[in-house]
């Protein structure tokens, strides 16, 4: 047999060269006169195990010189061709199966040592299944004391061998097994979106800091000085922040980024991160608590809508826009329709119930950058980015819930957007933030005048940098009343937390909260002040 060799003796010099030597020039040579380069491996045996003796012990003693042993390893096979491919190797340190001389040496699927860096990273989370060696015998091998000398001899390597001993897995059931590290993986990874967000385990008691506040009566609203939390986890800008509406569950302030995340946080007692939710592929430009507290609404540039409760963590509603979405607002008296603008000449509502759009309201626009429900909710307000010449009929325009028909269009006459609107609490007024660096007063009744008397300036909406033109944006900065309505606070491009006093339009104080432009700002509903704040470079900061 061509593929079989034998040993006697290993101190003989004049034997006869094996089937695979190395000639001077470190080349091995097999039987069929192919030169390998060194260190290559056949199909059951390395050159390096054959010399440090792993497969054969040297000076092995021998009952009977003239009796012919099946070899223990065997170097190379005649065809050259037969050398299976290293997917297809098992590392394993086995005696072959010897075939009769009237059929060829079948290619083996075994060898004796597996691959450095060649272990699949799928196969090696898997625990092998090792065949016991009787099983492999074939019944014409019959064991012996040079056999069983070197298997002592290599017993060490052997067991580190069966350490790497793993089976082939398809690539399919590899891609099924083990997860990429870059979609989720690995250590820190984010979850896949649109996954079901594990519920959210909120204490059912009440807050201590909010307890004593809520059979009370809201006190006067005080400048806060310092800084209790500054939370962090976002990993892009926080578009806006917003504080249960629920007294009893106020401790909670629910957050939405760029990062394609929104956020719920215990901004009271701990600071820490309630829950993360990864239900958008794009930007989260709006989301906002349901007036039951139990519900959060969530949209952003993947046109998708989104109603999550937060006790079960499953979607209550999931709808698909026609444009991406920049507000969403809640009806206040029909908790089950909201309303929904964007990057859209239009504004829709949308039934919870049905999950389809049952209103429209069309209007000369590109996009709409808020919406306000006025105090009896049968009339919203809408701005919009119109800001040319003839942009007095588009700036801020009053709607008629129901019938969907413009109540005014005469609201606003000066060349800047209006990118966020804000009710007083107590008095029929709102708050419109425009691009001309000022806070502006309009009347919240018919026919909607704006006051001329009455200006809040000092910060900033758009950067110096940018007024390279008539016709700007800015950043989208928030501004809100105080729950007693005395104070007016707003954010600034620069970082800046500005109050002011809403009789008089005087400026009550000045905060440096952030190093990189102030878009949000919130006062808490039932503890007097505390303000919340976030900022274009991911962070939050609660005030007291």
């Amino acid at each position: 047999m061509a593929s079989l060799v034998a040993y006697e003796d290993s101190d003989s010099e004049a034997e006869t060269e094996p089937a695979g030597t190395v000639n001077a020039g470190g080349q091995m040579k097999d039987a069929t006169g192919v030169r390998r380069p060194p260190g290559q491996v056949c199909a059951s045996g390395t050159v390096d195990a054959m010399r440090e003796g792993s497969l054969f012990t040297e000076n092995s003693p021998s009952k009977d010189s003239g009796e012919r042993r099946l070899p223990l390893a065997q170097f190379c096979r005649s065809d050259p061709g037969s050398c299976p491919s290293q997917r297809l190797q098992w590392p394993m340190k086995e005696p072959e199966v010897t075939f009769p001389s009237s059929e060829p040496p079948r290619p083996s699927l075994w060898m004796s040592q597996a691959p450095a860096g060649n272990v699949p990273l799928s196969a090696a989370c898997l625990k092998p299944v090792k065949p016991s060696r009787d099983s492999l015998r074939s019944p014409f091998h019959a064991p012996n004391q040079s056999e069983s000398t070197a298997g002592n001899a290599s017993c060490f390597q052997r067991k580190r061998s069966e350490d790497c001993v793993v089976p082939y897995i398809p690539k399919r059931l590899r891609q099924m097994q083990v997860p990429d590290p870059e979609a989720g993986g690995g250590k820190d990874a984010e979850p896949a979106v649109g996954c079901a967000p594990a519920p959210l385990s909120v204490s059912p008691a009440v807050s201590e800091l909010i307890q004593p506040y809520l059979n009370s009566q809201y006190r006067e609203t005080k400048v806060p000085r310092k800084v209790l939390f500054h939370l962090r986890g976002h990993g892009g800008p926080i578009n806006s922040i917003q504080w249960c509406p629920v007294f009893s569950k106020s401790h909670m302030l629910l957050s939405t980024s760029m990062d394609k995340t929104f956020k719920v946080w215990n901004a009271v007692d701990s600071g820490r991160c309630l829950q993360t939710y990864f239900l958008h592929s794009e930007a989260v430009r709006a989301a906002r608590w349901s007036p039951c507290g139990q519900r959060i609404l969530s949209g952003g540039f993947d046109f998708s809508l989104h109603l999550t409760d937060l006790e079960t963590g499953t979607q209550v509603f999931s709808g698909q826009s026609d444009f991406r979405i920049t507000t969403l607002k809640f009806h206040p008296k029909d908790h089950n329709t909201f309303l929904c603008g964007g990057f859209s000449s239009e504004i829709k509502a949308w039934d919870i119930r049905t999950g389809k759009v049952v209103r429209s309201y069309k209007a000369t626009i590109q996009q709409t950058l808020d919406i306000l429900f006025l105090q009896e909710a049968s009339e919203f307000l809408s701005s919009t980015d119109a800001s040319t010449r003839d942009s007095a009929d588009r700036t801020i325009i009053a709607w008629d819930f129901r019938s969907s028909a413009k109540i005014s269009n005469q609201i606003f006459h000066e060349r800047y957007t209006c990118p966020s609107l804000a009710l007083h609490p107590r008095e029929p007024v709102f708050l419109a933030q425009t691009n001309g660096n000022y806070l502006a007063l309009f009347s919240a009744v018919w026919p909607y005048r704006m006051s001329r008397r009455r200006r809040y300036e000092g910060h900033k909406v758009v950067c110096p940098r940018l007024c390279l033109s008539l016709q700007v944006e800015g950043y989208a900065v928030g501004c809100e009343c105080s729950p007693c309505g005395d104070l007016l606070v707003t954010g600034s491009a620069d970082g800046r937390v500005l109050m002011f006093s809403f009789r008089t339009a005087s400026r009550a104080c000045t905060l440096q909260a952030h190093t990189q432009a102030c878009l949000g700002t919130t006062y808490h509903p039932v503890l007097p002040s505390v303000l919340g704040t976030c900022s274009w470079g991911g962070d939050i900061k609660i005030w007291h």
